[in-house]
């Protein structure tokens, strides 16, 4: 006989099978720990919106939903997320105005907005600065790890920079002042929902985004998780204000999540602590930064470590970018200034470790000394030396190298530094002309495809008929092949001074082969070579340009009626096509994506077409 369960008893069961999201209700360490670090707000429920977007990979490895649990939205786990993640602030125009609130949507716990450091605003000291449109939703512990979780679009709150400009509190949604509405938009959201995944996929470390409720009108609130979501920002404010104690208690705070969460290996007591804190920083920032470098992935770093995490990873996709060749050329308009571009990371990765070391150095002794002493510090000068390491390594790991074969190259002088002059005077070319104007600021275009190359040349090299010694490419082949979309008329004319360096470039790549396969014919090694490289030179990576098309597209499907879980099988999707990379660790949960139900093909495809228009731009 089966038995018809109440509605007030179907609703507890909803809950308890969903009751790993009530760890999420505002409580988090740092309150305790840095008491002057925050803002505390009231919240209040919405219980209104959508989901558009959840990511099921993530939630099972937080422990959020059970490993077995389909990838597909039920009723009730949208309602335990609606529940959870639509909330905002009452915040101090809402008290001001005595907004009335029904008191039952009132959460019972403060949520924290975060004081940390940041350039845009005019003071340089952090004393108004931080979480301007978001706040914390807690911290989830499932097996050993603690996970942060935040949320943004939440409301404004008076560390944005418009609330700070107005001199006087902001009514979230009003539009008066810039960097003032306290909302977030949901193609922005949707964007950083695929491309924060992708990332993942490629072996950055980054925030993720867990979820996506779409609250109508174009606006809806994106929810983050990491397994530490403070960034350098949030120590670097205590250091310019010379809040000795307060560092001291945020520094301590940043050791013990990392090392409760086994991701550095250091003392959490003892006056070593802090010189070996630093020594993580310094290898962690040489490894990100020289990946984004060979990557071609844009992220707006400066000093001030505010579009950084503190672990060295990505955060805020606001303003990331994955390029499809080396525009290292390209600045983002910020209306008050332009950001720094891709050759500039690396100089501000390393200043930001050079903080760092004044920073230990106040830890250390009490007093702060300049910056400038820090310029040659051991570890300042030990990020160039790692940067400059895993440089190469991610070189020949894009061509197509595995780990032993980059060793044995390695184990020969000289023999990657000769490929790697020719591979740079290539990809640093320009076109003809200087810096023009693009739709969200100035670029100077790459004149050269070199991922087009590392994909093409190890698939001539296999299936070339003659001896190896004898596979030579025509030096128009492989213009042709080099030759980026950008080139103007007079750029695709080939000359003498490029028909040396590819000439070089053939000879110090075949070098590399012969290196690489060790006491192996290198006959033997070419095919898994290419193998590696038709993967890691995909044609099918996104863009910045392609992603915004993407998504203003799936966008415009929305207001016609494209179903919320169509958004989500096509998210899904395009994330999977980024799976499997060598080398990459992920979780074992991936693979569930390959069952995922078919997308609405007509709109897949036209995003894939997307793809390919924008496969070399910005």
């Amino acid at each position: 006989m089966t038995m018809k369960l109440s509605g007030a008893r179907k609703q507890k069961e909803s809950t308890n099978f969903y009751s790993s999201f009530d760890q999420l209700n505002g409580v988090h360490p740092w309150m305790e720990s840095v008491e002057d670090g925050y803002v505390a707000y009231r919240v209040r429920e919405l219980r209104t919106g959508k989901v558009a977007y959840f990511n099921f990979i993530l939630a099972k490895e937080m422990g959020l939903i059970s490993p077995d649990h389909p990838l597909q939205m039920t009723e009730d786990l949208e309602n335990k997320l609606i529940e959870t993640f639509s909330i905002q602030i009452i915040n101090e125009y809402d008290e001001l105005t005595q907004r009335r609130i029904d008191p039952e949507t009132v959460r019972p716990h403060r949520h924290m907005a975060t004081r940390y450091l940041q350039l845009q605003h005019a003071n340089k000291q952090g004393k108004t600065s931080g979480d301007g449109r978001g706040i914390w939703n807690g911290t989830v512990y499932h097996r050993g790890t603690t996970w942060d979780v935040s949320s943004r679009g939440t409301g404004v709150t008076c560390l944005a920079p418009g609330a700070v400009e107005a001199a006087k509190p902001l009514k979230t949604g009003g539009t008066e002042f810039g960097y003032g509405c306290g909302l977030a938009e949901i193609d922005e959201l949707l964007g950083a929902s695929i491309l924060a995944e992708v990332m993942h996929l490629q072996g950055l470390r980054t925030e993720r985004v867990l979820c996506v409720i779409d609250l109508g009108k174009g606006y809806g609130i994106g929810v983050r998780a990491a397994q530490n979501l403070i960034r350098p920002a949030h120590l670097f404010l205590y250091l310019k204000q010379e809040k000795y104690e307060t560092l001291k208690s945020a520094t301590d705070y940043l050791i013990e999540r990392q090392v409760s969460n086994k991701a550095w290996n250091i003392p959490t007591k003892g006056p070593n602590k802090y010189d070996a804190l630093l020594s993580c920083v310094s290898k962690a920032f040489g490894e990100f930064t020289a990946q984004m470098d060979i990557d071609y992935v844009f992220a707006w770093l400066d000093w001030d470590g505010d579009n950084v995490l503190a672990d060295a990873g990505i955060i805020d996709y606001g303003s990331v970018r994955q390029f499809g060749i080396r525009h290292d050329k390209y600045r983002y308009d910020d209306v008050e200034r332009f950001s720094t571009n891709l050759n500039e990371q690396k100089q501000k990765a390393r200043l930001i470790v050079q903080v760092f070391a004044q920073m230990v150095d106040y830890l250390k002794t009490k007093k702060k000394r300049p910056l400038r002493d820090f310029a040659r510090h051991p570890e300042v000068l030990k990020f160039n030396k790692t940067f400059d390491q895993k440089r190469a390594e991610r070189i020949l790991y894009r061509m197509g190298f595995n780990e032993t074969q980059r060793n044995n190259i390695f184990a020969q002088k000289n023999l990657f530094e000769k490929f790697d002059k020719e591979f740079t005077f290539f990809e640093r070319a320009k076109i003809s002309g200087s810096t023009e104007k693009v739709a969200d600021g100035v670029n100077h275009p790459a004149l050269f495809n070199m991922r087009a190359i590392l994909k093409e040349y190890p698939k001539f090299l296999q299936e070339s008929p003659v001896p190896f010694e004898k596979r030579w490419m025509t030096d128009g082949n492989f213009f042709k092949i080099i030759l980026s979309s950008f080139a103007k008329a007079r750029d695709a004319r080939m000359g003498e001074k490029q028909q040396r360096h590819i000439e070089k470039f053939q000879m110090a790549y075949r070098a590399l082969v012969v290196a690489a396969a060790g006491k192996q014919k290198p006959e033997t090694i070419i095919k898994g070579i290419s193998e590696r490289a038709e993967k890691l030179n995909s044609d099918k990576r996104i863009t910045g340009n392609a992603l915004i098309e993407m998504v203003e597209e799936i966008i415009t499907e929305k207001k016609k009626g494209l179903p919320m879980d169509q958004i989500q099988k096509i998210v899904d999707r395009l994330v999977f096509e980024n799976n499997g990379l060598p080398e990459v660790n992920t979780s074992r949960f991936y693979k569930d994506l390959q069952s995922t139900p078919a997308v609405k093909m007509d709109l897949y495809a036209k995003l894939l077409s997307l793809v390919e228009e924008n496969a070399e731009s910005i």
